[in-house]
């Protein structure tokens, strides 16, 4: 396939612009973008207050619809966006029966809003907060499970698809058999996925009906901020305590007695006035993959192959990374990043882009990201500067 570092020409395409390796976190955005963010604002100068009809009629189902397809959900109106997941995070916290206190099992290896948020709330003794650790990998799902069926009143089991800090990829099956190890309906699943949307093929057909999914266009779907979304199971949360007006909207009919209405759709986890632009880029990256023809497996075939040459050259280097510092051995098991432990990660980092090279670190560990707009000259060209800064 031809490279596609032309559709990128406005970011790492332009002179200077620096050898990009950190897909995992911001993702240089296709020039189809740029005409999408433009839409916004002509639309917001022509409209005016009507701006919202065509937000709401128009832009929102298309973004609902690509979403639904990308990840094979049975009804886009379980899809609901919002301007980033710490939001989602605390509507779902307020709509679960947990009052008040809330018993939530997650991992150690969940996002830093996750993390924060819980440690906040267990400080005023809000939340019974238990954390399994991811590492090691190969038992993780098996201790998981055991944890979860020490008690059966969970209000919130959170985790991630792929760990942010280890790049491991749970399988489906994995995630499929933590689910069926929950006893209580009434607990909310979370799955993050915030790392597998767009990086790897997901197929949420078989959990739909059990399971929130949590992602963003923010990484690997190339839309930028503002554009995250929830994919939300029917039943669960139909009154969430954290809400905004437009969360009545989809509303069936107003309720009585001075109750508050809400949507019957995921439109029930909506809050209130937003920046949509974010979901303009999102649909203007979609139609652009989609006449492009490239769907999520071909991207994932591509950018397994550059972590394949990556991998390749690095064991013939003489680089300041070896890969016995790999965290996943097995890169079939892990996002579209590679995840190395060293205590030099900080060190790495400051050199690489000290020669105008981005990945990024986490404590000690350094990740490396992969993207369509790569090809194998960059990878060289990535080995040639570790070698370099060795």
């Amino acid at each position: 396939m031809a490279s596609l570092k032309p559709r990128f020409s406005r970011s790492i395409g332009r002179p200077g612009a620096p050898l990009h390796f950190a897909a995992h976190s911001h993702h240089p955005w296709p020039d189809a973008t740029f005409g999408a963010q433009q839409q916004y604002w002509q639309d917001s100068a022509e409209l005016l207050d009507r701006k919202w009809g065509k937000v709401f009629g128009e832009v929102i189902p298309r973004a609902q619809s690509h979403v639904a397809r990308k990840l094979n959900l049975p009804d886009p109106r379980t899809i609901v966006f919002a301007p980033n997941t710490h939001g989602l995070i605390v509507r779902l916290l307020s709509a679960t029966h947990g009052l008040p206190k809330h018993n939530v099992l997650a991992t150690d290896g969940e996002f830093h809003s996750f993390t924060r948020q819980m440690n906040r709330l267990a400080e005023d003794d809000l939340v019974n907060i238990v954390r399994v650790p991811v590492e090691p990998l190969a038992t993780f799902r098996d201790r998981f499970v055991a944890e979860l069926r020490q008690r059966d009143d969970w209000d919130l089991v959170w985790l991630s698809h792929v760990f942010y800090n280890s790049g491991l990829m749970l399988a489906e099956s994995d995630i499929a058999e933590i689910l069926a190890a929950i006893e209580w309906q009434g607990t909310f699943a979370v799955v993050d996925g915030y790392h597998a949307f767009m990086a790897r093929p997901v197929d949420l057909s078989g959990i739909a009906a059990r399971a929130f999914y949590i992602a963003g266009g923010y990484k690997y779907a190339m839309a930028g901020e503002g554009a995250c979304f929830m994919h939300c199971p029917p039943g669960y949360g139909e009154r969430p305590r954290d809400t905004g007006w437009y969360a009545e909207f989809g509303a069936l009919e107003k309720a009585r007695d001075g109750a508050v209405a809400y949507g019957t759709d995921a439109s029930r986890f909506m809050g209130a006035t937003f920046d949509p632009s974010g979901l303009y880029r999102l649909n203007a990256v979609m139609d652009w993959l989609d006449a492009e023809r490239l769907d999520v497996a071909a991207m994932d075939d591509m950018c397994t192959k550059l972590q394949h040459a990556f991998v390749a050259r690095l064991a013939r280097a003489n680089a300041w990374l070896k890969l016995e510092q790999l965290v996943v051995k097995d890169p079939a098991k892990c996002g579209r990043f590679l995840t190395f432990e060293t205590p030099d990660a900080a060190r790495i980092d400051e050199a690489l882009s000290g020669r105008n090279v981005v990945v990024d670190h986490r404590g000690d560990r350094l990740r490396i990201g992969f993207g369509i707009y790569q090809d194998e000259g960059d990878v060289d060209r990535l080995v040639e500067a570790l070698e370099a800064i060795r």
